[in-house]
């Protein structure tokens, strides 16, 4: 079963390599990660998608909040929240199949820009897509298109935030 675990940590150096050695040192993988600083700039957020059942999420979680800088940690999937990732993805695209792209695009409601257009002599177009939605939306999109059509593919994880009077912070910190 998929887990989005949410950490609150002291944001001081070594204490995302902390975390993760954790999940290395039991045999867990990481699925996807991000971290960065949160309203308070003592305190980092980090986001970790994994899979495993309940027990084995329960088992983690206790570990790392056992762990000196950090402050906090849920499954956030244990509430109503939403999750979205933002995806960079460079297409090679002959000049007819853009719109083909873009009603699948549509047809999925996924939200994106094209923010950059190349056209080659060569009869076809290089474009750098941003998309943001919810992971699944993104993985069905990028299982639709040809392969040979990615020429790169930067992904940022899950971000995911509990919704409405679900709030995952400390004061007084």
């Amino acid at each position: 079963m998929r887990h989005i675990i949410s950490v609150l940590l002291e944001n001081e150096a070594g204490a995302l390599s902390r975390v993760t050695g954790l999940f290395s040192a039991r045999g867990y993988n990481i699925d996807s990660l991000n971290v960065s600083i949160t309203e308070n700039p003592h305190l980092s957020r980090m986001t970790i998608v994994t899979h495993g059942s309940n027990e084995v999420i329960q088992q983690i979680t206790k570990q790392v909040n056992k762990l000196i800088e950090v402050i906090k940690v849920i499954d956030i999937k244990q509430k109503d929240y939403e999750e979205k990732e933002l995806v960079l993805l460079k297409l090679k695209l002959e000049n007819n199949e853009i719109s083909t792209i873009k009603n699948t695009l549509k047809q999925l409601d996924i939200k994106y820009n094209i923010i950059d257009e190349h056209n080659t002599n060569n009869g076809y177009s290089i474009y750098i897509f941003e998309i943001v939605d919810n992971v699944m939306a993104i993985d069905k999109f990028i299982n639709n298109i040809e392969k040979s059509k990615i020429l790169e593919l930067a992904r940022t994880g899950a971000s995911a935030m509990g919704l409405g009077e679900n709030i995952f912070r400390v004061d007084n910190y």
